[in-house]
């Protein structure tokens, strides 16, 4: 590969980065206001007994918690220290997409643009061993 494709594919990664860390950060302020919102004019006690008895509403749990379980999979394996990791998953658990998207958000900045850093984390170094 040449140096100027290689250029180019890194300029591409750092586009395509900043695009994707924008919606990222667009998700995070929508959820966190939509969380304010149901917190200030819902009653989560009254809505829930409404809600859990539905089968949609179970469904969209199972779905919901199995995304988690997926998303926690990958912060497992990405993170070097296990600790570190779990932290991460039990807030994902307790308060949901908007640790997603805090999480995704700091995998993109401390990537600097390099997508496979990205996805790996510390795990990028056993390509190179």
């Amino acid at each position: 590969m040449t140096l100027s494709r290689m250029q180019r594919l890194g300029e591409w990664g750092l586009k395509t980065m900043r695009r994707c860390r924008t919606f990222l950060i667009i998700g995070a302020v929508v959820i966190a206001a939509t969380i304010v919102y149901a917190l200030v004019f819902g009653n989560f006690i009254h809505e829930a007994k409404m809600l859990f008895p539905l089968p949609w509403f179970q469904l969209s749990m199972v779905d919901l918690y199995l995304g988690f379980l997926l998303f926690g999979c990958w912060i497992l394996y990405r993170e070097d220290s296990r600790i570190t990791a779990i932290c991460w998953i039990i807030l994902l658990l307790i308060l949901g997409n908007i640790v997603a998207c805090t999480y995704a958000i700091i995998a993109m900045m401390r990537s600097h643009g390099n997508w496979t850093h990205f996805w790996l984390g510390d795990r990028m170094s056993d390509l190179t061993n």
